[in-house]
């Protein structure tokens, strides 16, 4: 489905109008079914697309990705073994590093973007899908912390640290010998779950579920 681009703008009402996520295209708001999918006729950016359980599915993979976070945090997460010393690290040892001194600003950077920011996105959609997945009204304030969910997600960039890693591993490789530890490969499924959520998300159909079951 094709969203109509709309001809007017000044004696329109603003309600009936949609702007797309992605060239910001001012198009009248489609109906759209569950299975059927809405695109932009300028840019071909999907508008809306209604699935059947996906709020139930995102918020199982909001669940495993916090699991996962948590595996993340303190399962060792590489180990170097150099000149007879064997050194394991954890990922919470890797953001310690930068503790002391001039880098501690660092310290708080990569906290924040790496597992503080992609928790909370987690934890919010789940606050607000929760209840409309069981059919209840929007929990308080639902409207506010998801828009603050889709601030946030720009900035959580646990799959930036995954590539960053593998750009060391090349580099260091040939110094010393890498053994992976589980919380490398728990925080590349988080990465995997992380994508799989977003694309299941439709963020149009989540507003209107939100604005439709207040109004009920």
């Amino acid at each position: 489905m094709i969203a109509v681009p709309h001809p007017s703008v000044a004696s329109s009402d603003i309600d009936g109008l949609i702007a797309c996520p992605s060239c910001d295209a001012l198009l009248t708001d489609p109906t759209v079914t569950v299975g059927e999918t809405a695109r932009c006729p300028r840019c071909h950016s999907v508008i809306e697309a209604p699935r059947a359980l996906a709020m139930t599915r995102i918020i199982m993979l909001a669940l495993s990705a916090l699991i996962l976070m948590v595996a993340a945090i303190f399962f060792p997460f590489l180990e170097l073994e150099a000149a007879g010393m064997i050194r394991r690290s954890s990922l919470l040892d890797t953001v310690m590093a930068y503790s002391g001194g001039l880098t501690e600003p660092l310290t708080i950077a990569m906290a924040a973007l790496i597992v503080i920011l992609p928790s909370l996105r987690f934890l919010g959609l789940i606050y607000v899908l929760a209840p409309m997945a069981f059919g209840w009204r929007p929990a308080r304030h639902a409207a506010p912390v998801f828009r603050f969910v889709e601030l946030l997600r720009p900035w959580a960039m646990a799959e930036v640290f995954v590539v960053g890693v593998a750009v060391a591993l090349v580099k260091v490789g040939g110094l010393a010998h890498i053994s992976l530890g589980p919380a490398f490969w728990a925080f590349v499924a988080l990465v995997i779950v992380t994508v799989l959520k977003d694309n299941f998300m439709s963020r149009v159909t989540v507003w209107k579920t939100l604005d439709a079951r207040r109004r009920s």
